[in-house]
């Protein structure tokens, strides 16, 4: 397990896409067995995703965040989200937050969640929102654990084809997420 003493929380850019992709194809294997086809799993392309997030990086949206954890080893996660505005003041929704799993139970998670909502802070976000799987009850106890109400379900069609049911945890503010 990396501690998040031995884990820097760092910017990142397009020459960063590979390291991402591995990281995210790696997180959702490891994530997601069980709870998404493994057909679709299995089918998942580093090259693809490395595309993807260069793209991403190359041309990033207003107001978007990107961080990554860097541990000795590599990168062994990341966060993204970004931050609107709204007829109730300045809101943010992260996208994602993976951490490989021997690098959980260490804080990076809660490290990589803290900075990227410092960083939506700073860009005028108060209230926070994150959406993950009903069904994926480890990321639901983190997401409580740091502050996070359950505030909204949706069903939809999920990766790989299947039906999935989402969850959103919200925040208010960001004081008590920034606390935990």
């Amino acid at each position: 397990m990396e501690r998040t003493s031995d884990v820097q929380i760092v910017p990142v850019g397009p020459s960063d896409a590979a390291d991402l992709a591995h990281v995210h194809v790696k997180a959702w294997r490891e994530t997601y067995r069980g709870l998404l086809p493994q057909a679709y799993l299995d089918r998942m392309s580093l090259d693809a995703h490395a595309r993807r997030f260069g793209a991403r990086l190359e041309q990033p949206a207003a107001k978007q965040v990107t961080l990554a954890a860097e541990a000795r080893s590599g990168l062994v996660g990341y966060c993204e989200g970004h931050a609107w505005a709204s007829p109730f003041g300045g809101e943010a929704e992260i996208h994602t937050l993976y951490v490989l799993r021997a690098a959980q139970g260490g804080g990076v998670g809660r490290r990589l969640l803290q900075d990227a909502v410092r960083v939506l802070k700073d860009d005028g976000a108060k209230g926070l929102i994150i959406w993950c799987l009903a069904s994926n009850l480890k990321a639901r106890g983190f997401y409580e654990r740091m502050g996070g109400q359950a505030a909204a379900q949706r069903a939809g069609r999920g990766p790989g084809g299947g039906r999935v049911r989402e969850v959103a945890y919200g925040w208010t503010s960001r004081e008590p997420l920034l606390a935990a």
